[in-house]
């Protein structure tokens, strides 16, 4: 009998644990009232070959639902909550009470304090505790023994620059150095990221006579801009947007520039949208999110920065149906809500950005380390979204078949 279990238990999925190469991740909203259970996310996420997840607040039973899979986090410190962290003893009790009870099975590597803090609708009252907020979470972490464990930072919208184009040229609205300079002292003294949300579809919608589709799409037979300045050559505008932050953090603070990395932390592209909004169709989408997964799967930097690799994170999982807005903002998922793709995403991600094993180290991406399809090839390493949630559904069935002859023979 207990041979028997054990070799039943070994039929079960290992829990994935995201690698150092595993460049691209995913952004996990959750404004909607028609959204899957965190266990159905989970499956796609699998089969998608994704170990990075960004979350857009600490909700501690979905922290939970990602204990021991591997699935590497950012978590998001709500708006909200910026006051009540921003002293000592708020940001002790928050880290306390919801970050460090989910510790070391949740693998929560960042925490994001606020999201577009400095542009949005209330920065006016919040930007002020921005920076404390930040100081006091890390703090709490370092008493904890956790930041090394844990870094802190802040997403910025790409409104914080004054001016991108071209990326040499770039620099931060003036009125927000002030609250900026501090902040890249933060980064540098902690070594925690500098993140941006960068939308190339927002400059294409903007002005689409002036912007080429092919640039904001990321569309590798493009010819490319050339930053006449510097004389760096742009392929596409994704990489231009990112350099433009790191220019714009030299003219700020040149010493942190030395220390500070730029990461996207979130980027899409709407597959539907209003009558105005330009290019906003499930095909433009499908080519940008393709095109950004095989940019990220090569794993080279910027022309700006190429020793580094870019890390990106992709928006969104799902369709959110109840965020505020123009049609576009409920339409940016991969998915809907039933778990079926959005559109068909042909680009597969290299088996390098998959999860792996925990134990053993063997490769996963999606159901395992090679995923059968419906005509009996295997997919080498591969997996597509048009083929995820089929696939999906065999690795379910199994994972739960299992378990049931489990427990029925531990019920014996």
């Amino acid at each position: 009998m207990p041979l028997l279990l054990l070799l039943l238990m070994l039929l079960l999925p290992a829990a994935p644990e995201a690698t150092s190469s595993a460049l691209l991740g995913i952004n996990y909203g959750r404004v909607g009232n028609n959204l899957p259970p965190i266990t159905s996310a989970l499956q796609l996420l699998a089969g998608l070959g994704l170990g990075r997840v960004r979350l857009y607040d600490a909700d501690p039973s979905t922290l939970r639902a990602f204990a021991n899979t591997g699935v590497e986090l950012i978590v998001g410190v709500p708006d909200e909550c910026l006051a009540a962290v921003s002293t000592p003893s708020g940001a002790t009790s928050w880290v306390r009470s919801v970050i460090q009870p989910a510790l070391p099975a949740t693998k929560i590597a960042i925490l994001t304090v606020g999201n577009e803090v400095l542009t949005g609708d209330n920065s006016s009252s919040l930007s002020s505790s921005l920076l404390p907020a930040m100081q006091c979470i890390h703090d709490a972490l370092a008493q904890l023994g956790l930041d090394k464990q844990v870094s802190v930072t802040t997403a910025h919208n790409l409104g914080v620059l004054a001016t991108s184009y071209p990326p040499s040229s770039a620099y931060f609205r003036k009125d927000l150095v002030p609250i900026l300079c501090p902040i890249l002292d933060f980064h540098a003294r902690t070594g925690s990221p500098f993140l941006v949300n960068a939308y190339p579809y927002f400059a294409y919608a903007g002005d689409s006579t002036g912007v080429e589709l092919e640039y904001a799409l990321l569309e590798p037979g493009h010819g490319g801009v050339p930053d006449p300045a510097s004389g760096l050559h742009y392929p596409n505008m994704l990489v231009a947007q990112v350099d433009a932050v790191y220019h714009a953090i030299a003219a700020a603070n040149r010493a942190a520039a030395r220390a500070v990395e730029v990461r996207v932390s979130e980027t899409g592209w709407p597959s539907a949208g209003d009558a105005n909004e330009t290019g906003a169709t499930p095909q433009n989408a499908a080519r940008y999110n393709g095109n950004v997964m095989r940019l990220v799967s090569e794993g080279k930097g910027t022309p700006l920065r190429p020793e580094g690799a870019l890390r990106v994170y992709l928006f969104a999982l799902f369709n959110e149906n109840m965020k505020p807005g123009p049609s576009s903002e409920r339409n940016y998922g991969l998915f809907k809500p039933d778990g079926t793709p959005v559109y068909e995403l042909s680009y597969r991600l290299p088996k390098e950005n998959a999860t792996s094993g925990a134990s053993g180290g063997s490769s996963i991406t999606g159901a395992g380390g090679n995923n059968g399809h419906s005509d009996g090839s295997q997919n080498g390493g591969y997996y597509s979204i048009s083929a995820s949630a089929k696939a999906n559904v065999g690795w379910w069935a199994w994972t739960v078949a299992a378990r049931v002859i489990v427990l029925m023979m531990m019920a014996l």
